[in-house]
């Protein structure tokens, strides 16, 4: 049946305007219009309602047609009849005829790549003169093994807003055991997909995936789940939608059987085209591990980058002696593993590559979180020199790099104080040993000449001395007792 539907649209596809309106005149449809009109209803009717008479009335007309031609060929005008246009132009359709013939009696058929070729209706012949076709952008987490169809535009069929575009096609043996054998990223999706893209009809460059309007996908008569809008939590803000490829492979028939693909899709004057590829979709800890084998810069390409952000600039009035870099991941406040930047960026700070390859793949923006510019995949670095220090300097958050390309740590300020451990201070003048001056009984109000202040003891304790030394000051009996102090002799002045 897939070969028997192959063969009628390609016969469809090289009748004339009388061909066409005999076979739409035949199952009682309408024979007015251009000749694109009556292309797109006469696919349409092989595409939903060919039955065997109407595949027989196809093969009909068609073998009429070449008969006609065969005649032709086999009985030729006089050569001094025709002008030399004449036979320039009979003997290219007689060239384009045969290759007809040839492509239809054929056997080895690419039936996805046959397939692919029509949408909304209408058959998509090799242009004469080449044209500049859509291109998406790659994407990093998926792979792209095969293309079932390429870029092709939603032509609006009226003047109505909401748009239907069909689409029909079949995988190889091939295909379906790639997706059968592939691993499960998750229950019940296989790493290997057929996706569709979204993208608009722009030429200029490579198109991001974006969605039409009041978007709806059907695969074999199943609504396929499209990304909804993420919420704006900022007033006047419309909520985005992430557009990224729909995976169809859960509705798909896995095997000979033609799968029918309809879009629905808004007509409010954008143009749009869509796009169908069997990939092979990748992990973040895939593409981590991917970066890790050929993303990784030398440690000297690293110093001679500091040198360089370090260098002299004879133009400038303020010298730089250094540049601090933080070993905290930006991301997520924590301490990094894999150091990495893209290798646009014009800064030394480096965020977690684990981090913001997780971050991507769940809502993919590929923004730099230091600079906040484009940091795509492809452009992506392991910092070498950053992942040794991060092995040697366990005990620090900061590093700073010196003009010689060398870096020494930045640590807390709690950290680079140095509290001495007898924290005892000394009031007045002390013994030239070291030792502690004894109270002297002939002194004034009968106090000692120098002060020893325990700063070990709290504030509790001090009061409490206080009140003691109160009440010896008022008794004016006996001598005073020494202060108590639980340091041995020797000790020396903290200041």
């Amino acid at each position: 049946m897939a070969a028997e539907l192959v063969e009628a649209k390609n016969m469809v596809m090289s009748f004339r305007v009388s061909d066409l309106q005999m076979l739409l005149g035949f199952v009682g449809r309408s024979k007015s219009g251009l000749k694109h009109e009556l292309v797109t209803r006469a696919l349409q009717l092989v595409q939903f309602d060919c039955s065997p008479e109407v595949f027989k009335k196809i093969k009909e007309l068609y073998e009429t047609r070449y008969a006609k031609k065969s005649s032709e060929v086999a009985q030729p005008q006089p050569q001094q009849h025709r002008s030399p246009e004449a036979l320039s132009i009979h003997s290219s359709y007689d060239r384009g005829s045969t290759v007809a013939r040839t492509s239809i009696s054929t056997t080895n058929i690419d039936y996805p790549a046959l397939y692919g070729k029509y949408l909304n209706g209408l058959g998509r012949l090799p242009p004469k003169v080449a044209k500049p076709e859509v291109r998406l952008v790659k994407l990093p987490f998926y792979t792209t093994l095969d293309e079932l169809l390429k870029p092709t535009e939603l032509v609006p069929q009226s003047n109505e807003k909401l748009q239907e575009s069909p689409c029909i096609f079949a995988l190889t043996p091939r295909q379906v055991e790639l997706i059968r054998n592939s691993k499960e990223l998750q229950p019940g999706v296989k790493s290997v997909q057929v996706v569709l893209r979204i993208c608009y009809t722009d030429t200029s460059s490579p198109q991001e995936d974006q969605y039409p309007p009041n978007i709806a996908v059907k695969v074999n008569h199943n609504y396929c789940s499209v990304p909804g809008y993420y919420p704006s939590n900022k007033p006047g803000v419309e909520p985005k939608r992430p557009c990224r490829p729909i995976n169809l492979t859960h509705f798909m028939y896995l095997s000979a059987a033609t799968n029918r693909i309809t879009v629905t899709w808004g007509n409010y004057g954008k143009s749009y085209s869509v796009g169908l590829y069997l990939v092979r979709q990748m992990t973040s800890a895939e593409l981590l591990q991917r970066l890790k084998t050929i993303g990784v810069k030398h440690p000297e390409l690293c110093k001679a980058l500091v040198k360089e952000k370090l260098r002299l600039d004879p133009d400038s009035e303020i010298a730089t002696t250094g540049v601090r870099v933080s070993l905290i991941c930006p991301l997520v406040k924590m301490r990094l593993s894999v150091p990495c930047r893209a290798e646009t960026c014009a800064h030394l700070q480096c965020f977690d590559a684990v981090f913001y390859l997780q971050m991507n793949e769940k809502k993919p923006t590929w923004m730099c979180p230091v600079c906040d510019k484009p940091a795509p995949y492809d452009q992506l670095i392991i910092d070498g020199l950053l992942s040794k220090i991060l092995t040697e300097c366990e005990d620090a958050d900061e590093i700073e790099f010196l003009v010689d390309g060398s870096w020494c740590p930045i640590r807390a300020e709690k950290e680079r104080s140095c509290s001495p451990q007898c924290p005892i201070l000394v009031l007045g003048s002390s013994d030239v040993n070291g030792l502690l001056p004894t109270p002297n009984s002939n002194g004034e109000n009968g106090k000692a000449t120098a002060d020893v202040v325990d700063l070990t003891l709290d504030s509790s304790s001090s009061e409490e001395e206080e009140e003691e030394d109160e009440e010896e000051d008022d008794d004016d009996e006996g001598p005073q007792p020494k202060r108590r102090c639980s340091y041995e002799k020797g000790l020396v002045s903290a200041c």
